[in-house]
């Protein structure tokens, strides 16, 4: 079985009005950082659900006949097939369960709920909620409603395809996240109809690299990663022959280019994107020389990441950035020292933002004490002038946490 050009411009009439049509932005910033001709943002995370998702979903249930629609359906997902499912379930008054892995993000777990849809949190992976999908699909009579290998889920994905190919009409490139392939698969074929098709290129987390063609040297051996949208352990049976014949190649790109991707869109084009939704730019960053030269879209699949790992991936880009340091400085106990130790910071521009006072904890002598202090710099060349005016002053004092802690 196969999905045609035909099925995928029967989704995108079906769907007209349901979901949104989701804009392309240019990215000049980072056409110039990384040497393409030009780059373009398909912007995904602004549909209805916070990601493509949506619209496969909505392309299923609009097939369902009366029968099935009063039964109620049920899914397995890690986040943004079942926020699909459920705001298109209840928009039709069709009663839906979701089952979803105990790793799934909150956010995604509260929005899924929100939409009326019954949560079921079972498994450690996509694979195993899958499972116990398919149990209480039997047990209840519920129509299973998958996430990627389905023909009228990679129709509806497809329609992300035809969008892209009439708002951008002269791209070289167009690099897709891949976890199971529904996305990727529907775009090819909506891509290989276009008057001049594009070269397709995939992306995969590190972690889960299924369809990556080469071998992968830093593959987790943890089955956890920030882009949990595209942590999926099989590619589906339909999805995969149409990878393998529509796209050039398939990469892999570990947590930490992820991380710096997300934190790049927030602060160079204010685009919040969870990690499967990043992943596209943390390729073109990691294997640039491929994409020099050429005019290439990133599709940001989703945009449905939690608030305190948005947070906590922020604070680390300053930590590799510089701009946030831990000093330990080390200082006599005596009046006036900790003051004077401050003070020089302030002086040479640091914003201090939390200090820590060792007297008793720290293998220090009795009459000294060490001073942990998180400072505020523009860079690292700030961080080590603070440094330096501290060493010159008698503070001996070195930087704890740099980049270089961080995990690769």
């Amino acid at each position: 079985m196969t999905v045609t050009i035909d099925q995928v411009r029967s989704a995108a009439a079906a769907l007209d009005g349901s979901v949104a049509l989701t804009p392309v932005v240019e990215a000049p910033k980072l056409a110039q950082m990384t040497g393409a001709a030009q780059v373009w943002l398909k912007l995904e995370n602004l549909q209805h659900s916070g990601s493509f998702k949506a619209r496969g979903a909505l392309n299923r249930i609009l097939a369902l006949n009366t029968a099935e629609r009063q039964v109620g359906v049920i899914a397995m997902s890690a986040g943004n097939h079942a926020q699909g499912v459920a705001l298109h379930c209840a928009r039709l008054g069709i009663p839906a369960t979701v089952v979803m892995p105990r790793f799934t993000p909150l956010t995604k777990v509260q929005r899924t709920r929100a939409h009326g849809a019954t949560v079921v949190l079972v498994g450690e992976t996509l694979a195993e909620a899958q499972q116990h999908a398919h149990i209480l699909a039997a047990e209840q009579r519920l129509i299973f409603i998958h996430p990627y290998d389905d023909p009228l889920i990679i129709a509806g994905q497809g329609t992300v395809g035809l969008e892209l190919a009439q708002q951008v009409t002269d791209a070289d490139d167009v690099i897709i996240p891949i976890g199971g392939g529904g996305l990727a698969a529907g775009m090819a074929i909506a891509l290989h109809d276009a008057p001049t098709p594009p070269r397709l290129t995939g992306v995969q987390s590190a972690s889960f690299p299924t369809l990556v063609r080469q071998p992968v040297a830093d593959t987790s051996p943890s089955p956890q990663t920030l882009a949990e949208g595209i942590a999926v352990k099989y590619p589906g049976s339909l999805t995969k022959p149409i990878i393998d014949q529509h796209f050039d190649d398939v990469f892999a790109v570990n947590d930490t280019a992820i991380e710096q991707a997300i934190v790049w869109l927030m602060e160079e084009q204010k685009i919040v994107a969870e990690g499967a939704g990043a992943a596209p730019l943390a390729l073109l960053m990691t294997q640039s020389a491929r994409f020099a030269g050429r005019k290439v879209v990133l599709v940001i699949s989703g945009g449905n990441i939690d608030n305190r790992v948005m947070a906590s991936i922020l604070m680390r880009g300053l930590v590799r950035a510089g701009r946030l340091a831990r000093l330990r400085i080390e200082i006599s106990d005596a009046p006036g020292m900790l003051a004077r130790a401050t003070s020089l910071i302030a002086e040479h521009g640091g914003n201090i933002l939390e200090v820590y006072h060792q007297r008793l904890f720290q293998d220090v002598p009795v009459k000294s004490a060490e001073l942990d202090v998180v400072v505020e710099a523009t860079d690292t060349s700030h961080v080590e002038a603070m440094l330096g005016a501290l060493r010159q002053a008698g503070f001996p004092a070195r930087r704890l946490g740099s980049m270089a802690s961080l995990p690769e």
